[in-house]
């Protein structure tokens, strides 16, 4: 059996990588596509997104406020605020891009944020050097001093028309931290990382 020159290997190596880049292609944006909408869908059905989403007057089906308050009112978001849009956005504007030939194949980039990417656009609303975002896995401090009320007919401005802060502690237990974007990244960055 006759072993072909180094050159020669490596010329019909890239001429095998261009006529099927193509094929290479349409597979890995399949792939991509799946594994994208397999992401958002997670995203959208997590408790937390879910809470937040349901507005000032959810549920704490997240169960990281015991059952005292909603995130939405507890984080202090504004009546009418969508905190989760910008994360869904920026988890929607991935894409995938050629990045070249490799020998019998191509290699592909993925646009993927990292978790301190949506952390940079999940501001509090009350302090904006903190993520809310983060704080989900990592705590949110004041929980003892949230009163949560419905005032009528005539209510008080409040941010989410829903909870204020008390000046003095009224409850023991804290805010009950969670897993969230920066488990999604990790898990969904392994599954890209394994397109084929």
């Amino acid at each position: 059996m006759a072993i072909l020159p180094p050159d020669v290997q490596e010329a019909l190596n890239k001429q095998v990588g261009k006529a099927l880049r193509r094929d290479f292609e349409k597979k890995a944006t399949l792939q991509f596509k799946k594994i994208k909408a397999e992401l958002i869908t997670e995203f959208l059905n997590h408790p937390v997104t879910q809470e937040i989403r349901q507005g000032p007057s959810a549920s704490n089906t997240s169960n990281t406020l015991s059952g005292v308050s909603n995130l939405f009112a507890f984080i202090g978001f504004e009546e009418g605020d969508d905190p989760i849009d910008p994360i869904l956005k920026i988890f929607e504007s991935m894409d995938i891009s050629f990045g070249g030939e490799i020998p019998m194949g191509a290699k592909f980039n993925i646009s993927m944020p990292t978790a301190l990417d949506i952390f940079s656009i999940t501001p509090m609303p009350w302090a904006s050097g903190r993520s809310w975002a983060q704080g989900i896995e990592k705590g949110i401090s004041g929980l003892g001093y949230l009163l949560r009320k419905t005032y009528e007919p005539n209510p008080p401005k409040l941010r989410s028309g829903q909870a204020i802060q008390s000046s003095v502690k009224i409850r023991s237990g804290g805010f009950k931290n969670t897993q969230y974007i920066s488990a999604l990244i990790n898990k969904y960055s392994k599954k890209f990382s394994q397109l084929k």
